[in-house]
């Protein structure tokens, strides 16, 4: 039975590694620059918003310095009331030179409250080229150029994950342990082992194929739109692919309540959306590695000394090679980052239950119920 343990907990630690090794080949320093595509078309950026954020001070101004040719910019607000009508406004009239739009109004298609904001955005879209973007993505100036020369042959759809920086606090340095070297690593080691999903950070389409596939209506088939988008086009014969970096997402500061509801919100999409995925999720992190081989030595007569030996081995491969691939990369990485990752590990467990707990999520103010056969928007 020790050994049964013992080589489990290998098991698990090799699939960790293995993670990052496929991550550290896959992806580009957030310092460097992606190649440069072969054409540059017209391109409209959609950014749907809601709300004034820790950093939109920052992030809408990017929007408008991107470094391509031709595209226009289609701010999405869903009320008329919204505070963040305003800022828009006034980079609209700061930057004449950029086409830019602001749409309001709210167009119910499906139980997401974000697809149904880019709903009249992608229908005022007037390039064959359509860019859904987060309004706290930090664009780089290379920001279209990247995510256009992603696109391959078999593409159907372009994708980036948030990559989770300037935390203020300690609740934003455990959010950024969870977004980056988590689940921006799983993401890229997944799409380079060819089973790519997307995500609704960022989407890159190309307008005609996702309209003859059923347009952005379609993406209203998974409460989730980054879960419909991927089973759409998987089913279309096409792949998910992603950018060559990660792009830029500002935290400031996060409570521990904000981290866990968002954590928790997103787990719960994940078991409704990818339940076959989903279930071996109480696998990962370092927490059960860590008990299998502490239950190994115990089983085989091991005294104290040789535990105290067993936890410091355990968490050294298991955290230092992913210190290690954030600090190669270029990501955020801090004296508390070791810490976090521990912290973050502890949680993955209780947020894997809670996911199977009720039905409800909140989504900024929204409450959704999520269920296996539907899902529905209240308010």
């Amino acid at each position: 039975m020790d050994i049964a343990l013992a080589v489990l907990a290998l098991a698990l630690i090799f699939v960790h590694l293995l993670s990052i090794a496929l991550t550290a080949i896959r992806v580009k320093p957030t310092t460097k620059r992606g190649s440069e595509p072969q054409t540059q078309p017209p391109v409209s950026l959609v950014i749907p918003l809601r709300g004034v954020e820790n950093f939109t001070a920052l992030t809408i101004p990017r929007a408008f310095q991107l470094d391509w040719p031709n595209y226009e910019i289609i701010f999405c607000v869903a009320d008329s009331a919204d505070p963040v009508i305003p800022h828009v406004k006034s980079n609209i009239a700061a930057f004449p030179h950029i086409r830019a739009t602001l749409l309001v109004g709210d167009d119910r298609i499906s139980a997401n409250p974000k697809l149904n904001n880019c709903v009249k955005g992608w229908r005022a879209a007037t390039s064959e080229w359509v860019i859904l973007a987060d309004s706290n993505v930090l664009m780089p100036d290379h920001y279209i150029a990247t995510l256009m020369s992603a696109w391959r042959k078999d593409s159907g759809l372009v994708c980036s994950p948030p990559l989770g920086s300037r935390p203020a606090d300690l609740g934003s340095e455990l959010e950024c342990t969870f977004l980056n070297t988590f689940q921006c690593r799983y993401q890229y080691a997944a799409e380079t082992l060819g089973q790519g999903f997307a995500q609704g950070k960022t989407m890159l389409w190309n307008k005609p194929l996702l309209d003859s596939l059923g347009g952005i209506e379609a993406l209203g088939a998974e409460i989730a739109e980054d879960a419909a988008a991927t089973k759409l086009v998987r089913a279309s014969g096409r792949n998910v692919h992603l950018a060559p970096a990660p792009f830029e997402q500002p935290l400031g500061t996060r409570s521990f309540a904000e981290v866990w509801s968002r954590q928790a919100r997103w787990a719960r999409l994940r078991r409704v959306t990818f339940p076959q995925f989903f279930a071996p999720e109480i696998l990962v992190g370092g927490i059960p590695p860590l008990f299998l081989a502490l239950a190994a030595a115990l089983l085989a007569g091991a005294d104290g000394k040789t535990l105290v030996a067993v936890i410091v081995a355990v968490l050294g491969l298991y955290y230092l090679p992913e210190l290690a691939l954030a600090k190669l990369k270029g990501w955020h990485v801090s004296w508390t980052s070791f810490p976090a990752m521990i912290m973050r590990d502890a949680l993955l467990p209780l947020i894997w239950a809670r996911s199977w707990m009720g039905s409800s999520v909140s989504w900024r103010g929204n409450m959704m119920t999520v269920g296996t056969q539907e899902s529905t928007l209240s308010g």
